[in-house]
């Protein structure tokens, strides 16, 4: 079952790695297990429920027999530039469209949203756009590209000196916290968590439309 875009939102607090690599990462391990590389671009992704925006026609239904267009935000492609003050963001998409009538050129606007979230829940920035989806006469399908961009303080996504002495500690076979997650200490890991951030992207739907998704 489909959670909510705001649940989603909450939950990706956990998503620690980025899809971007620059210099100045921090390499995360206990020493022993698995390493892992973090860096301060933000995680990229569509929050559940938001990916998908459906119109009717009329638009008092929502049954199959009065779908007019569906269309689908996917194929994300972030790149990030972390090397100054501010990290930089940007990230292209795709929209793909099918409509019902095929008759006749058409153009459909649809808005969507680009949110940034620090620590999994607190809304630092969100800007609204729009794509435009062009059908040709006697085309059902369409495709078209949008743009979402961030900008996100440095010295926000970084950890602190502390925070990263306990975590990159050189710990030896035997030693009494060799065995022990550095990340699972509450301090880290309210550290780590309050330093992420993620840049979502979806369509600004109604609350109507958001109920449609997720109830569908």
């Amino acid at each position: 079952m489909k959670k909510s875009a705001l649940i989603i939102m909450t939950s990706m607090a956990a998503m620690l790695v980025s899809a971007c690599s620059r210099d100045g990462e921090l390499d995360i391990s206990s020493g022993v297990g698995v390493s892992i590389t973090r860096s301060g671009c933000p995680a990229v992704a569509v929050p559940d429920g938001t990916g998908d925006i459906t119109l009717f026609n009329p638009e008092n239904r929502q049954d199959a027999d009065a779908i007019d267009v569906v269309a689908t935000l996917t194929k994300l492609r972030p790149a990030c530039n972390d090397s100054g003050e501010k990290i930089y963001t940007e990230t292209s998409f795709e929209v793909q469209a099918s409509r019902r009538d095929t008759q006749g050129a058409r153009s459909v606007t649809l808005p969507y949203f680009s949110t940034v979230v620090q620590g999994g829940s607190a809304v630092v920035a969100k800007r609204v756009g729009e794509v435009t989806v062009q059908f040709a006469d006697g085309q059902s399908k369409a495709t078209a590209t949008g743009k979402a961009a961030s900008y996100i303080d440095a010295e926000s996504a970084r950890l602190p000196a502390d925070i990263v002495a306990k975590i990159t500690k050189k710990r030896k076979p035997g030693d009494p916290d060799a065995a022990l997650d550095p990340l699972a200490d509450p301090e880290v890991k309210a550290a780590v968590v309050r330093s992420s951030f993620e840049l979502l992207i979806g369509f600004q739907l109604t609350e109507d439309q958001l109920r449609y998704n997720v109830t569908r």
